[in-house]
């Protein structure tokens, strides 16, 4: 488990003090895929570096599996690093070593036996797709070859806790895809917690189970992805989930829309389930003496679970329309009133 406790984090820039961290309180827990997400600027890689005390904490506490690193000893905080892996964007490899000995390097600078090492590495290079390019050199892979390399050194002394540094932003989607479902292989079968930034809102809706929303330092929202996407309560996660879904009412229609203004009300309709809105809507069409225009929609996968947007027009008496919003409010889904 990792616990920032109020951590706050300034530097000295041309005279000047800029806080990159103001405050930051949140907790992974063990076994989450947990996504920091904002955009450039926002700290979320400073955030992720003091995990490992790269960047050291002006205030506050940075808490691994118990431990408050910010008090640790020299030789204690060695020890935690170890259970602690990272992989970074621009794969960071030693071009003049082999994919083996790239790999194997961790435990080489802990001195473990030549025999283990060799066991170790053959082990996760099966892992992660690369047996056949032990030998090669990196400028001979792929990207996408460099970073399961670099998924590989990472796991080399058996971390409880991986950090990941924009490490798909890289990447072409196909690419992405791939280390994404690798990362999630690592979480499950190793029993590996994850914690990852980006400023990618795919890369949340497809492995992450928890995120936190980072603006200026600070983090402004943090939840269940499922509640974020469903319910997005700053605009800055409001346009993020719209990167995503796609649900906006095209103007040409809200045009359209000024010239019934006030024998209509519109509202967004979030579901899960693959029939879910479908279903609602078509209800309410029976139910109520009310005309249904379906105005936009979309649906997508989080974790496998289908999630659907619908931005939905009733039309008709306000009484019915009152009656067909309540009705659609006891669905256990969300809707809010679009102004």
């Amino acid at each position: 488990m990792v616990e920032f406790l109020q951590v706050e984090k300034t530097f000295e820039s041309g005279g000047k003090r800029v806080r990159a961290l103001d405050g930051v309180t949140l907790t992974v827990q063990k076994g989450d895929i947990f996504g920091v997400i904002g955009y450039s600027g926002a700290g979320k890689s400073t955030l992720l570096r003091t995990v490992n005390l790269l960047e050291r904490p002006t205030a506050g506490k940075v808490i691994v599996d118990g431990k408050d690193l910010t008090a640790l000893s020299v030789r204690e905080l060695r020890s935690v690093k170890k259970k602690i892996g990272m992989i970074f964007q621009q794969f960071n490899l030693l071009e003049s070593k082999t994919v083996f000995d790239n790999v194997a390097m961790p435990l080489l600078l802990s001195q473990t036996p030549k025999k283990a090492v060799e066991e170790r590495v053959r082990e996760l290079l099966s892992f992660v797709g690369l047996s056949e390019k032990a030998k090669s050199y990196p400028d001979e892979l792929s990207g996408g070859q460099k970073q399961r390399v670099g998924i590989a050194r990472a796991l080399a002394t058996n971390p409880s806790i991986l950090l990941s540094d924009e490490a798909t932003s890289a990447l072409d989607p196909q690419t992405t895809e791939s280390i994404l479902q690798l990362l999630r292989r690592v979480n499950q079968e190793y029993n590996v917690t994850i914690l990852m930034i980006t400023h990618e809102m795919n890369v949340i809706k497809e492995i992450c189970n928890r995120v936190a929303v980072m603006e200026q330092g600070s983090v402004v929202e943090q939840g269940d992805v499922l509640d974020l996407f469903a319910n997005p309560q700053t605009k800055t996660a409001q346009g993020f989930v719209r990167s995503v879904m796609k649900g906006d009412i095209p103007p040409s229609v809200y045009e359209a829309l000024e010239a019934r203004r006030g024998r209509s009300r519109i509202f967004q309709i979030h579901f899960v389930g693959e029939r879910s809105g479908q279903q609602i809507i078509s209800q309410v069409a029976k139910r109520f003496q009310t005309e249904v225009s379906v105005l936009s929609g979309s649906i997508t996968e989080l974790q496998g679970v289908p999630f659907g947007s619908l931005i939905v027009e009733l039309g008709g008496n306000e009484a019915e329309i009152a009656r067909a919003h309540q009705f659609i409010r006891l669905q256990n889904v969300s809707v809010k009133e679009i102004s």
